[in-house]
């Protein structure tokens, strides 16, 4: 009866709201889905991919390939894997989620990326988001990253995994990186972040799965995953929404 009610009552709500495309706003079927033209824009990121920074490949390089940028300077955390290129689709998906308050669309976006980090999140102890300042959250309302690691862990809700919103926090209020180049970004959030001290206990011989938005040339994550190791994490993958489709300029 319950089941029944609940379909009722999304069928009333779809009748009077009808769903719409997550990035073009174009009516739909389903709930926080893309219209046909959008998802056969969407560049979905998969195999071949470098096995640690998860940079996609033009063609096969066979095996566990290692790309070029972290041949030459090993990335703090261990393995990194996004849903999607960053481009112009992935932009208004973004940036309707963090700033135009699309927070319906984080479900979906749970899925994808359970499916693009199936990988690291089988591993995973703990699934924690890049945090945001104080000041910062009160201006939007919500962290997006911890959106998102929520949506992954209730997408996998049969695994044993443990969502820890807190784990970090950002202890300077950094300008946004917008604009800035990979050694301005790196310097940006050099010692931006601390683990809460409440939560020290639980990292320890620990793998943690960070999740943020987008990944553009690592600086942010690998700062955090440099803190969570000083911790005594045993592993910290990365998995984001996007990635910039740029070399890593070895942040």
């Amino acid at each position: 009866m319950r089941h029944g009610a609940a379909s009722a009552v999304r069928g009333l709500i779809n009748a009077v709201l009808p769903p719409q495309c997550l990035a073009c706003d174009a009516l739909v079927a389903t709930p926080g889905s893309l219209c046909s033209e959008c998802w056969m824009d969407a560049k979905f990121i998969t195999a071949p991919q470098c096995s640690i920074c998860g940079v996609p490949y033009p063609f096969d390089p066979g095996g566990d390939a290692v790309c070029g940028a972290c041949i030459r300077a090993r990335p703090a955390y261990d393995r990194a894997r996004a849903v999607l290129r960053y481009d112009e689709l992935d932009r208004r998906l973004v940036v309707g989620f963090k700033h135009g308050d699309r927070t319906h669309g984080a479900p979906t976006f749970g899925r994808w990326l359970s499916r693009a980090g199936a990988g690291l999140i089988a591993d995973a102890d703990l699934v924690a988001p890049v945090p945001l300042h104080r000041m910062r959250l009160i201006r939007r309302r919500f962290n997006q990253s911890a959106m998102l690691a929520h949506a992954i862990c209730h997408s996998r809700a049969g695994q044993d995994l443990q969502f820890a919103p807190d784990l970090l926090l950002r202890r300077r209020h950094t300008p946004s990186q917008t604009g800035l180049n990979a050694v301005e970004r790196r310097r940006n959030v050099r010692n931006a972040f601390t683990v809460n001290a409440r939560r020290i206990e639980n990292i320890e011989g620990r793998r943690v799965l960070l999740v943020d938005d987008v990944f553009t040339t690592g600086a942010t994550v690998s700062e955090c995953a440099r803190v969570l190791s000083g911790a005594g994490a045993s592993a910290v993958d990365v998995l984001t929404l996007a990635r910039v489709d740029a070399p890593r300029g070895g942040a």
